[in-house]
């Protein structure tokens, strides 16, 4: 397409030095056909001149013309290739007198461009004219005619592109061109505007080191800056056409959402901390196929700087990314925080229940590929971990998190975490962590600071919903939870089984362990088992994951009462997370401690009414069976003397 610039730009010139050396007394639209001529030799096109041609000699030699249109190439049934309302030329008089060919001005207004591709491959920006050099110059034409361009404006441009082999369509409207060139074998500055269909208004300005080079086919410099609302990019290396590029990228992004809007993709909503605002430095190398590495990347997402290497395929519907990445502190608090209402401190716990907000998991479907990431310390969904270690791929808008490593709460985690976005937001994954500290992980989880000691849990989860509240209450799974020594705090079991106080305390345990279910939302175990110096204890109950509440029995004995001696007590919890109560289950005790004195009363009565009654008393029949077969043969015995 370079080419044809170059071509038409000269063949005007060819007419702007006829107009100079021979033709200054023709009028205007014999002047006119030899510019229609030279084109047509240089494109290979018929061309059209419309509305009147006015030539000025002094001090610039200029041409002015009313509309212009270029034919396209035979095969198209798209109407002519260039349409422009009007175009104007000037030429320094005194350079062309002194043999240079100096262009004061380029000004082209409206110009509509239509790009095809035919189903056989054809371009018809491709001109194949005999005669005509590659680099767009007739053969024969000695560089000494090299031309410089002042100043070229182009105002209200729309290019329209159309690959009838695929059925891709694309099209740029309010194109416009700044262009200063002063020198053929030279530098060129440019300010270039234009909006693709469905995105923003994108600006490009810069230098070019050679434009002549890229005319030519050539590699060459630039030192350019693309901007649009939200940030910009910058490029400072070499350049060639079609792109190719090698050297240094700068991006700077103050909002990654507008700045993604304004190239086409709208409602990109990134998570805090993810790169709401974002910036990053890299050696860059782009291909004409479209494949994107960056080596020595230093990459900031909001709070978070990461260091690395990125291989991203472009051209493909869906760019495909490899990375390797390794960080500090990555903070991904504030993407959980943001979905908290109101929650206090990074569990979220509050009152108003789990955020109703909705998630906006759409930029899982942003890119395929896989990352893999190191860093000294994580930070998410309320939890802190150092030492991580993590894989991530990303297909189809499923992204999989392997936990290579993840060091925290004095101990270490492994697994892997799944979010599915194809079909509505799912989570789930299995985890397993060994001598976690449980104090500090589930205070930080769930806002519980009653028990402490180191636990290993292992742990498989399922949900889905577009908010954390519907994901919360639609848990489902299994997991198991085993610790050495400990403590719970709140209550001293010991001085509830001695002396029946339950106004606090802390209770010592030598080891916990228990196994539960989730559904709905709740948790459910019945298989708790409590060991303590003296005393053991056993639990069952529901912990409200979705609702942050709990109804949970403990039922504490000592050895004495499992030997028939002593008092059995259970302590019931029940509420809230923020705030439950716990008081001792006296109805569950009189239950369990008098179970044996219920049952010699009981048995007491059946003696007493099968005394009365003058029951039998045959072995394995109940007090029930008894009474019923007495009141038969009673029966039987009245209705037989109403018969005699």
């Amino acid at each position: 397409m370079m080419a044809w610039l170059f071509r038409i730009l000269s063949a005007l010139v060819v007419m702007v030095v006829i107009c100079g050396v021979a033709l200054l007394m023709l009028p205007g639209d014999r002047i006119a056909q030899v510019a229609v001529d030279q084109i047509r030799a240089q494109t290979g096109r018929d061309v059209v001149l419309r509305g009147q041609t006015t030539v000025s000699y002094y001090p610039v030699l200029g041409v002015s013309t009313g509309a212009v249109e270029i034919a396209n190439a035979d095969w198209s049934e798209a109407g002519p290739m260039l349409v422009a309302d009007s175009l104007k030329l000037g030429v320094d008089l005194m350079s062309l007198i002194g043999g240079d060919v100096r262009i004061t001005g380029l000004e082209m207004v409206n110009p509509q461009v239509v790009l095809e591709i035919g189903r056989d491959g054809r371009a018809n920006w491709e001109l194949g004219v005999d005669g005509v050099a590659p680099s767009g110059q007739p053969s024969g034409v000695s560089t000494a005619l090299a031309l410089s361009l002042d100043r070229a404006l182009i105002t209200g441009g729309r290019v329209q592109f159309t690959d009838h082999a695929s059925g891709a369509r694309h099209q740029v409207d309010d194109l416009s061109l700044d262009l200063r060139w002063p020198q053929y074998r030279g530098a060129a500055q440019l300010a270039l505007a234009a909006r693709p269909q469905g995105a923003g208004l994108i600006s490009l300005t810069g230098e070019i080191g050679n434009l002549a080079a890229l005319i030519e086919g050539e590699g060459t410099t630039a030192n350019l800056e693309a901007q649009a609302n939200g940030g910009t990019l910058g490029y400072d290396g070499g350049f060639a056409m079609p792109l190719d590029l090698d050297g240094r990228l700068s991006v700077n992004l103050t909002d990654t959402g507008a700045f993604l809007a304004a190239l086409g993709l709208p409602g990109v909503d990134l998570p805090p901390g993810l790169g709401r605002q974002a910036s990053a430095t890299a050696d860059l190398r782009l291909t004409p196929a479209m494949d994107l590495s960056l080596r020595r990347l230093a990459l900031t997402l909001d709070q978070n700087s990461l260091d690395g290497a990125v291989d991203v395929a472009l051209g493909q519907d869906v760019p495909m990314v490899n990375a390797t990445l390794s960080s500090g502190l990555i903070d991904l608090s504030t993407a959980t925080a943001s979905q908290d209402a109101g929650g206090t401190g990074g569990s979220g716990v509050a009152d108003a229940g789990w955020s109703q907000a909705p998630i906006d998991a759409s930029a899982l479907g942003l890119f395929n590929g896989r990352i893999d990431l190191t860093a000294t310390g994580l930070r998410v969904a309320g939890l802190s971990f150092a030492d991580a270690s993590l894989t991530i791929t990303v297909d189809r808008s499923r992204a999989v998190v392997a936990l290579n490593r993840l060091s925290g709460y004095s101990g270490g985690m492994s697994g892997q975490v799944v979010a599915n976005n194809r079909n509505g937001l799912s989570v789930g994954g299995s985890l397993r962590a060994t001598s976690v500290e449980m104090e500090s992980l589930l205070n930080d989880l769930a806002g519980i600071d009653r028990f402490t000691g180191k636990a290993d849990t292992d742990l498989e989860f399922l949900s889905s919903g577009n908010s954390l509240h519907a994901i919360m209450n639609g848990l489902s799974g299994k997991g198991s939870l085993s610790m050495a020594r400990g403590t719970i705090k709140g209550i001293d079991l010991d001085s509830l089984m001695r002396e029946g106080l339950a106004t606090g305390g802390t209770t010592v345990f030598d080891s916990l362990s228990a196994s539960y279910t989730m559904e709905n939302g709740n948790l459910f175990n019945s298989d708790l088992l409590l060991r303590l110096p003296v005393i053991s204890a056993s639990g069952e109950g529901r912990i409200g994951l979705g609702a942050r509440d709990i109804d949970y029995l403990f039922t504490p004995r000592t050895a004495s009462a499992d030997s028939g001696g002593g008092v059995v007590i259970p302590v019931r919890i029940r509420g809230p997370w923020a705030d439950p109560r716990i008081w001792p289950d006296m109805e569950k005790a009189i239950d369990l401690n008098l179970k044996a004195e219920k049952e010699q009363a009981r048995q007491a009565v059946e003696d007493k009414i099968r005394d009365e009654l003058n029951l039998p008393t045959n072995e394995g029949q109940s007090l029930e069976d008894a009474a019923k077969e007495k009141l038969e043969t009673e029966i039987l015995k009245g209705l037989g003397r109403l018969l005699r």
